[in-house]
């Protein structure tokens, strides 16, 4: 008996996958744990794998298309087997419009109903948009239309199969010359103008988790802020010490991985925000694990540096570099990107002096780190430059009280302007 080959959940708050690529196809042989298609969930890109032996007899669903977790995407059967056409579960296509059987007669054109001339280009009616319209930027589109390249031929690598600008580039050129009107010279124009006034770019599964994952905290999370200005001097001394140490082989220190160890001993130190909310209780943590904000493509994700507080600055370097690169690449696993008790946000490598992040549920606070600048600031009677950076830490009030937050900034200041602090 054929077996059904359902969208799984990749990840646990996974509601609806998109599948990216099939890397098998029908007619392929399969067996039980080979990679039968690629599938973008709401955090990163899973593997989808066979759960039995057998040939794939059916794909039933289309590459681009977003399936919902339980849904059958494929059969999986010995060859020649018969299977139920209908998906057993898969979501419905877009119904295409319909067409009379061959033993139907087609209904007679109403006697009104004479041979018009074609209107010209300019005016003619709009095809289905599900039927020509093609994903892309207007940016491709542009060069697209201006080097003669037929968009419904590229192949997309953007957000949802999107066509961008390198897609286009990387095509081969036609093979007829361009026409006359093609060739003639094009009136100067900003490039950001197109044809269409807006352009309708559907939600990734990632974006539509960002927006829950934002309805779920501004909404019913009571949030508070505190900012503290710090003195960096002493740990870019120490850092560039290190550095030297270190040498070319032995990796960077970054003032992000000070920050995350900085962050990680002042909550062993004040467990109290080192913690979850749970609806009817408070969950402390004994273990510290940092949620580390990274910036993709389609949006942010938050690996996690699991007991943080234990690892050396070397280690904590290493771990957030190959973290981050994974999930750029949307190859995480779900344990990679899940359990941190609290984390931290940079936007200092972009020159943004100071923001205010928003805590992710179930965690009780996150801290917002802006940029390190020189500063001019008050020595005595005189005035000096010094490296200075502002936190901002945002609290959930449910959990964490000002004075509270206030004593955790505190610790952290004070580990972050003398590093030998974090010693003690």
């Amino acid at each position: 008996m054929a077996t059904k080959v359902h969208m799984e959940a990749l990840s646990p708050t996974m509601e609806e996958g998109r599948l990216v690529k099939w890397t098998k196809h029908e007619g392929d042989a399969v067996k039980s744990g080979e990679t039968l298609a690629e599938v973008e969930t709401d955090k990163a890109v899973m593997e989808l794998v066979a759960r039995a032996d057998g040939q794939l007899l059916k794909v039933m669903v289309q590459e681009g298309s977003t399936v919902p977790v339980g849904n059958v995407v494929a059969w999986i059967g010995k060859p020649g087997e018969k299977v139920d056409g209908d998906g057993a579960g898969a979501p419905a296509p877009t119904p295409a419009p319909a067409k009379p059987a061959a033993s139907e007669k087609a209904p007679a054109p109403a006697p009104k109903a004479t041979p018009q001339a074609a209107p010209p280009p300019s005016q003619a009616p709009a095809a289905p948009a599900d039927a020509t319209r093609v994903k892309a930027s207007p940016l491709a589109r542009r060069i697209a239309k201006e080097s003669g390249v037929d968009l419904k031929l590229v192949q997309g690598s953007g957000p949802g199969g999107r066509v961008v600008k390198r897609d286009v580039e990387g095509a081969p050129a036609p093979a007829t010359a361009p026409t006359a009107a093609a060739a003639a010279p094009r009136p100067t124009r900003d490039v950001r103008r197109t044809d269409v006034p807006y352009e309708d770019v559907p939600l990734t599964q990632i974006r539509k988790t960002i927006a829950k994952r934002l309805a779920a905290s501004l909404g019913p999370v009571p949030h508070f802020f505190l900012t503290t200005d710090i003195d960096m001097e002493r740990a870019a001394e120490a850092r560039e010490a290190l550095n030297k140490q270190l040498g070319d082989a032995g990796g960077k220190v970054s003032f992000n991985d000070i920050i995350i160890k900085a962050v990680a001993l002042a909550l062993v130190q004040h467990r109290a925000c080192n913690a979850w909310f749970q609806e009817d209780h408070i969950r402390y943590w004994n273990e510290v694990h940092i949620g580390m904000a990274v910036a993709i493509e389609d949006g942010l994700i938050t690996p996690v540096i699991r007991n943080a507080d234990l690892k050396s600055l070397r280690e904590i370097g290493a771990e957030a570099r190959e973290l981050a690169n994974r999930a750029r690449n949307r190859r995480l696993k779900p344990e990679e990107y899940t359990g941190a008790t609290f984390s931290v946000s940079n936007l200092g490598m972009f020159e943004i002096e100071h923001f205010t992040a928003v805590i992710n549920p179930p965690e009780a606070g996150i801290v917002a780190i802006g940029s390190i600048a020189p500063r001019a600031v008050p020595d005595g009677e005189r005035i000096v430059v010094r490296r200075r950076m502002r936190i901002t830490m945002s609290c959930d009030h449910r959990v964490i009280d000002g004075a509270t937050g206030a004593a955790f900034l505190r610790t952290l200041k004070q580990m972050l302007e003398n590093p030998l602090a974090m010693l003690l």
